[in-house]
């Protein structure tokens, strides 16, 4: 061999150690909170492509959610299961004593293995699973990375039993729900007029309530035309505060909207807006939450997985009481008897209004996130930074519930004591969980 060619062939080889190492150099620096972060923000551009509704995106947070914190756990063996205190999931799976696992590569897994089970348009993950695949090979041998792989794969499967059994699949394909004509009772609002979301979702089995009609509220007032009663002068208080509502209670209304589905018209165009629901925003404070509090990659999944719970169990409690009683909304009486031309100022979701769907399900999360952080946890919320360009900043968890609940009242859509009361049941839910579950050891 020449001169020449042994010089290529030491700098070739040196080239190469320095690319290797490289490689392994950028590997390690993966962040396994930061994994768990990115999966649930994929998780959440997925849902807001897919268009799901509120409801449904609960139910996919909550068992993705469960899923990535059964398989980390294990990284901190005093952090305990979720779903073996959970209602009709089986025994979670243990890893292999004495094996070698990489429990965040684990957590992907069986995230995504859930994930693909419960929306539609998986192949928008495909490479983004495939990237950080490659990251988490250059940091493990191939038996630690087939073993975890393995291990993710196996914990989804129980997750993935229990879901395929939550009612869910026998509330599809049911005829259109249009509400009643009766005085007082919901029918479909302006200017869509679409048919009940979700009319079945009291069916769901819960995850910890014993039932759907677990935690209880009075009922809303009842129907009269006395214009003196409660139910009338309900409704002029929407009218009367929609007509003088300052910036910042506009803003407020514009910034908790979460509609993931917001129908524009534009002459006789009609075009669709969307955006992250209620659940996806507070999956997002989640996030702000677990940065600012520096948590880890276990903690991180459980505050994921425990807001998830607690949300979901708020939805079906919710809705069950929306179906049961169905309730009018303020726009229908609002132009029937007091003002034909008005509209609110946020469009009116289709289905009933008792209680606040905002309200019942953005208290249960912010219950859930106190437990974990704290009551005076001040943080900058950005959630909705890149849907709308807007971020608040909240004293706490509860501050920013009741904010969120009260922009519903602001925008038009719901009645005070319907926010209020939403509140009181998501916080009760909420309240009952942390209850029933014990966290570690």
């Amino acid at each position: 061999m020449t001169i020449r060619r042994i010089i290529i062939a030491v700098v070739l080889a040196a080239t190469c150690l320095y690319a290797c190492q490289n490689e392994k150099k950028n590997a390690a620096k993966l962040d396994d909170a930061n994994v768990i972060h990115q999966n649930e923000d994929k998780l959440t551009q997925l849902i807001i492509y897919d268009v799901f509704t509120p409801p449904v995106a609960s139910r996919i947070y909550a068992y993705a959610s469960l899923a990535s914190y059964e398989a980390i756990r294990f990284e901190q063996p005093d952090y305990l299961s979720l779903t073996e205190q959970l209602q009709g999931f089986g025994t979670m799976p243990q890893p292999d004593k004495g094996k070698t696992y990489n429990f965040t590569l684990a957590a992907t897994q069986a995230f995504f293995s859930v994930a693909r089970k419960v929306t539609f348009s998986v192949d928008s993950l495909k490479a983004y699973e495939e990237g950080l695949h490659s990251r988490f090979k250059g940091v493990m041998d191939d038996s630690t990375y087939a073993r975890s792989i393995a291990f993710g794969d196996t914990v989804a499967k129980v997750i993935i039993k229990r879901l395929m059994k939550d009612n869910y699949l026998q509330t599809r394909g049911k005829p259109k729900f249009l509400g009643s004509q009766a005085p007082g009772k919901w029918h479909p609002t302006p200017p869509d007029y679409l048919d009940g979301v979700e009319y079945c979702w009291g069916t769901m089995k819960t995850f910890v309530l014993d039932s759907s009609d677990r935690v209880s509220i009075p009922p809303p007032p009842s129907y009269s035309e006395d214009k003196n009663s409660a139910y009338f002068k309900q409704n002029l208080e929407v009218y009367e505060t929609s007509k003088k509502l300052t910036d910042e209670q506009k803003d407020i209304a514009r910034y908790w909207d979460d509609n993931p589905f917001v129908l524009e018209h534009a002459g006789h165009m009609t075009f669709a807006n969307k955006k992250i629901t209620p659940g996806g925003h507070w999956i997002g404070i989640t996030a702000i939450a677990c940065k600012k509090n520096k948590a880890d990659a276990v903690k991180t999944a459980q505050a994921y997985a425990l807001t998830s719970i607690g949300m979901y169990d708020a939805f079906i409690c919710c809705w069950n009481t929306k179906y049961e009683t169905n309730y009018v909304r303020p726009v229908t009486v609002i132009n029937d008897k007091i003002d034909a031309e008005w509209t609110p100022r946020l469009q009116t979701p289709p289905f009933p209004e008792y209680p606040s769907g905002h309200s019942t399900i953005t208290r249960a999360a912010a219950v859930m996130l106190t437990h974990l952080f704290g009551n005076s946890f001040a943080f900058q919320d950005t959630s909705d930074l890149r849907y709308i360009g807007m971020k608040r900043n909240f004293k706490s968890f509860v501050q920013a519930a009741d904010e969120a609940s009260i922009s519903r009242f602001y925008g038009g859509i719901h009645y005070r004591n319907s926010v209020d009361q939403g509140a009181i049941q998501g916080k009760k839910v909420s309240e009952y969980i942390i209850s029933r579950l014990k966290l570690k050891k």
